[in-house]
């Protein structure tokens, strides 16, 4: 046996849910660009979880089951009351979710038509307890969700208390649809690897939460954010980037392990990063990142990622830096529940080997002789 690093090139799993071919990402067959420029979010996680575009009838029906779930229990809302008040965001989230397994009375029940159903809830549920989350440090109460409207329009509402602008409710919809799912992504095999155990989808998506936590894969947006900050104004971002590069220091949002070409998601974010400036009256943001684009490709051949757009996207919407890896969570949930739906239907445990490289032939020594 021969170990591959970070199992780069290793087929893992047979899956039917999303595909990376030379560049093209698909959701069940379907280019990305045609959802982003066409799909809403709620349309997209009933393809990924059914296998089809809903018609008008299932859209309908599916609208209904995320009101009447997305409330979360109250004993919920008091636990992240007790949180600490600098509580890092991803870890409030994985602590929550791994509650909302605690209320739920079929969070055992491992029949096809209650998993199905908890992957509605948990859709339903993520972006309560984010906006609850970030209303209850502010010293703020959470806002209910509303009924009737689409995930996007609800986070937003429930962030603010107010009903949010159709371009910011458009622009953070086709965000989601962009991040719904990405093949087995280290977040999502870490859902699989966990639930192959046939444990609980909720252990499942904790799971995926804590890998979604790192900044090497859910965190890069952040990053992305945090770089922008430090540079400041346009002005600064030549001589900031060109200094990075030269002491090979690694520019987040920029360059992927399965996309060669560039991120096909990458020009949507860029579009609504330009629309949201235009929106706000605050083009720097979009600017600097298209200056930063122009170098970092120029010089290095690194396209940019569907992280690195999405940091001004996110900041134009008035969300907090640290919710930008939260949001990700909202969408991905979509992909990690169709993934692990599709673990479950056809399950055999994930127990890869090791190749071992450590000492042979060891002998064990008596402590006195030590």
């Amino acid at each position: 046996m021969t170990a591959t690093k970070g199992l780069e090139g290793i087929v893992a799993a047979s899956s039917s849910i999303s595909s990376i071919i030379d560049g093209v990402l698909t959701y069940r067959g379907i280019n990305i660009d045609d959802l982003a420029e066409h799909a809403t979010f709620e349309e997209v996680a009933y393809l990924l979880w059914y296998g089809k575009l809903p018609n008008r009838a299932e859209l309908d029906e599916l609208q209904a089951k995320l009101d009447e779930h997305a409330a979360i229990p109250a004993q919920v809302i008091q636990q992240i009351k007790l949180y600490p008040q600098n509580s890092n965001s991803m870890a409030a989230l994985r602590t929550a979710v791994s509650s909302l397994g605690l209320y739920d009375p079929t969070a055992n029940d491992m029949s096809p038509e209650a998993n199905q159903l908890k992957a509605i809830k948990l859709q339903a549920q993520l972006p309560t307890v984010i906006a609850a989350f970030a209303r209850i440090r502010e010293g703020k109460e959470p806002v209910a969700p509303k009924k009737g409207v689409s995930i996007a329009y609800n986070f937003l509402y429930m962030l603010t208390g107010n009903d949010p602008d159709e371009i910011a409710v458009k622009a953070l919809d086709q965000a989601l649809v962009l991040h719904a799912d990405h093949e087995l992504n280290a977040s999502t095999f870490a859902g699989r690897v966990t639930v192959a155990t046939l444990s609980d989808i909720y252990s499942g998506v904790t799971s995926a939460i804590g890998a979604l936590k790192g900044p090497l894969h859910g965190g890069a947006n952040e990053a992305v954010m945090v770089m922008l900050e430090e540079i400041g104004t346009i002005g600064n971002v030549e001589s900031y980037i060109n200094n990075a590069l030269a002491n090979k220091q690694k520019i987040m949002g920029f360059g992927h392990r399965v996309y060669k070409d560039g991120d096909p998601r990458a020009k949507h974010l860029q579009h609504m990063s330009r629309e949201l400036g235009k929106l706000t009256g605050n083009m720097e943001l979009y600017e600097m990142s298209i200056k930063i684009e122009e170098l970092v490709t120029g010089q290095k051949g690194l396209k940019p990622n569907v992280d690195f757009y999405s940091a001004s996207v996110y900041t134009n919407l008035n969300i907090p830096r640290d919710l930008f890896t939260p949001i990700f969570a909202i969408s991905r949930v979509s992909g990690w529940s169709a993934h692990i739906l599709e673990q479950y239907q056809d399950n055999r445990l994930i127990r890869p080997r090791a190749d071992y490289v450590g000492p042979v032939n060891a002998k064990y020594i008596p402590i006195e002789q030590r």
